[in-house]
């Protein structure tokens, strides 16, 4: 599996919540408590502009156009500048999935999507690297994207036997063709392990120390596998992910011996062992730096 996948996987979604949204005159809805959830939204008619917290300029979205947004901030759409918002919880039932919310009524813009409700406690490192929102706007990303928001607005607008099934796998589909779009997008300069996928030379190491993260990997290591020499390939790894390759890789360790913990009655040893710890006392000292909890009182772990 492909490191993208493997994170992706990692995240476990717990639910999908698959929707479109259709509004039209002057509107503004504001969507609060996004912490523990990823959004990712098509427009597919019309445009809005989308004001993200912490973010000092608006973004206009267009017909064609998406944006992801993985870092949980919260973030109002609206028709324009200056109006009220409403609280998307008085417009959005809470657990709905499936369908279409009208607002103002609609005719206007029209967005499809869907919400992601993932781990929190894992969450937030592995998407620490990420910016607030990631926006697909290029015309051959457009149409990349365009059979998978077509299908999930039919699914939508004509619910039928599976409708929901369907739409929630072209929720996943929709997601993971944008971040792997933005990821071939990103502009020079950006830092953190999703960015560092596009560099193919950085993609090869952290590729190697994902399919054998028990290796005991030296710097050395992995610049061989990425074709570099180790002063050349430690600085560029340091400058694209913003962590040294030894604390990238010891981070990746705990994220998959927090998620055997979780998932499974593996004792703390053999989880340790197989992560290429032969010392528990040196498991637990790192899984604690990392993870802020010791493995015992990990959520499901023993």
């Amino acid at each position: 599996m492909d490191p993208l996948s493997e994170i992706l996987s990692l995240l476990r979604p717990k639910s999908y919540v698959s929707a479109g949204f259709d509004a039209g005159g002057d509107w503004a809805v504001r969507f609060d408590d996004q912490q523990g959830y990823i959004k990712c939204y098509a427009i597919t008619r019309g445009g809005c502009w989308l004001t993200v917290d912490g973010l000092a300029d608006p973004l206009r979205l267009e017909a064609g156009e998406s944006f992801v947004m993985p870092s949980g901030r919260s973030f109002t759409l609206a028709s324009g500048s200056g109006l009220t918002p409403v609280a998307a919880r008085d417009i959005f039932p809470p657990a709905r999935d499936g369908g279409v919310v009208r607002l103002g009524g609609g005719g206007g813009m029209y967005l499809v999507g869907a919400r992601f409700a993932v781990d929190g406690a894992r969450a937030g490192l592995l998407l620490a690297g990420l910016p607030p929102v990631l926006h697909v706007h290029a015309p051959a990303d457009r149409e990349a994207l365009r059979w998978s928001v077509e299908r999930m607005i039919g699914e939508l607008h004509d619910p039928r036997p599976g409708s929901q099934l369907i739409a929630r796998h072209l929720a996943h589909m929709m997601l993971v063709q944008a971040l792997r779009l933005c990821m071939a997008r990103a502009a020079p300069g950006r830092i953190g392990w999703f960015f560092a996928l596009a560099d193919p030379r950085m993609a090869a190491a952290i590729g190697a120390m994902h399919a054998d993260p028990a290796r005991r990997w030296t710097v050395q290591d992995l610049a061989t596998t990425a074709g570099m020499s180790r002063s050349a390939f430690a600085a560029r790894f340091r400058d694209t992910t913003g962590e040294a390759p030894m604390a990238y890789l010891t981070r990746w360790r705990m994220l998959l011996a927090a998620d055997r913990l979780e998932t499974t009655r593996d004792p703390v040893s053999v989880v340790a062992a197989e992560l290429g710890y032969w010392s528990d006392s040196a498991f637990s000292t790192a899984f604690k730096r990392v993870m802020g909890r010791p493995p015992w009182a990990w959520s499901g772990g023993t």
